[in-house]
């Protein structure tokens, strides 16, 4: 069984080689990199604001370079680093609230995700994070300090906007507080249905501005299986102490709202033709890695590496909490946030099933 996993794990990586050399090969290649959404995507920005979601603490970053802990909520690397590097960016996506971030970093891509964040600002009200709405005005700010280092020349600084690869990843969040943990929204909508919809509202109003400021090529990450995340298990089981298998009703929802989703998207692809806007499914081979883990080397998928793995993250996962002493056998790293072998599984799909249909058309 041993040598089958490592075969699989091998033949995986000998595709992801074959997909950059593919991509390495080709002119189809983003000007720079831009980021929006939550602690999926977010490599730091939280370090500078006053939150109690912050990451930058043992033993977050255990296995990211230097060990040390960024920020990230993860053992390691996250998507955004992983996408960085397979575009020939060498850099690991900064975060835009770093302070003194150089011109040479701020062209080379940069996240303005949040942790904690979502399309609902009552999201983020608890723990101050800043919303995905938020989050454009940050990028207003990025387009002139790109037109304030390029200078006189606005075509370039056009070309850099409509040739980034744009990449938004949030409403896990939105769903777990305000519809499953504390139900302000659910007395409002009712229905689950009703505040998908709600959020989806808000998620076009959003790709809308980016169109508007000049973005052109988007990637558009449906939601996780949520039911399968150790925190809504463990809040799940005093219902019912004897399940410990992933949550039908929030898996179903999420379901639902992905296909609600990627027909937004089709519709807001038809709405702005001059763009690229592009669904990434990001339910299917997460949950493939949970319901098959040995295919991908993993031993542990109902909990997180890092203390029991059921309640644990942010300030709860800290420098005193005892882990797990492989965090690349466990899917998640904490109750909430997948590891990073996890996201680096995840990111060879996306490579491979979504950049090479991505032209990067630079127009000005």
């Amino acid at each position: 069984m041993a040598s089958t996993n490592l075969l699989a794990i091998i033949f995986l990586q000998i595709l992801m080689i074959i997909n950059l050399f593919k991509i390495g090969n080709s002119k189809k290649l983003p000007s720079t990199i831009l980021i929006f959404g939550d602690s999926t995507m977010d490599t730091g920005n939280n370090n500078y604001i006053t939150t109690v979601m912050k990451a930058n603490h043992p033993p977050y970053g255990q296995n990211f370079p230097g060990h040390i802990p960024t920020g990230r909520f993860s053992d390691g690397k996250l998507v955004p680093d992983f996408i960085a590097s397979t575009i020939r960016i060498k850099e690991a996506v900064p975060p835009f609230l770093q302070p003194n971030l150089s011109d040479h970093e701020l062209l080379s891509g940069v996240t303005f995700a949040s942790a904690g964040s979502g399309w609902d600002d009552l999201t983020t009200l608890p723990t101050l994070v800043i919303p995905v709405s938020k989050q454009i005005d940050m990028f207003k700010d990025y387009i002139r300090r790109v037109k304030r280092i390029v200078g006189d020349d606005q075509e370039k600084a056009n070309k850099i906007i409509s040739g980034a690869l744009v990449v938004i990843s949030a409403g896990t969040n939105d769903f777990g507080l305000n519809f499953y943990g504390i139900p302000t929204r659910r007395f409002q909508f009712i229905t689950i249905g009703a505040y998908q919809d709600f959020l989806l509202n808000k998620l076009q109003s959003f790709v809308e501005e980016l169109h508007e400021l000049g973005c052109r090529t988007m990637v558009i990450a449906g939601l996780p299986p949520m039911g399968c995340l150790p925190i809504l298990q463990f809040i799940a089981r005093f219902q019912n102490p004897f399940n410990w298998k992933c949550l039908e009703n929030e898996n179903s929802d999420a379901r639902l709202y992905n296909d609600k989703l990627s027909k937004r998207i089709n519709h807001l692809q038809a709405l702005l033709p001059s763009s690229e806007i592009v669904y990434a499914d990001i339910y299917e081979p997460m949950i493939d890695m949970i319901h098959y883990p040995h295919k991908y080397g993993f031993v542990e998928t109902k909990r997180g590496c890092c203390g029991s793995g059921m309640i644990e993250a942010a300030l709860l996962c800290n420098p005193t909490t005892p882990k797990c002493q492989n965090a690349s056998q466990f899917f998640f790293w904490d109750s909430i946030h997948p590891s990073q072998s996890a996201y680096q599984f995840l990111t060879e799909h996306l490579v491979s099933e979504i950049l090479p249909k991505l032209s990067f058309n630079q127009t000005s």
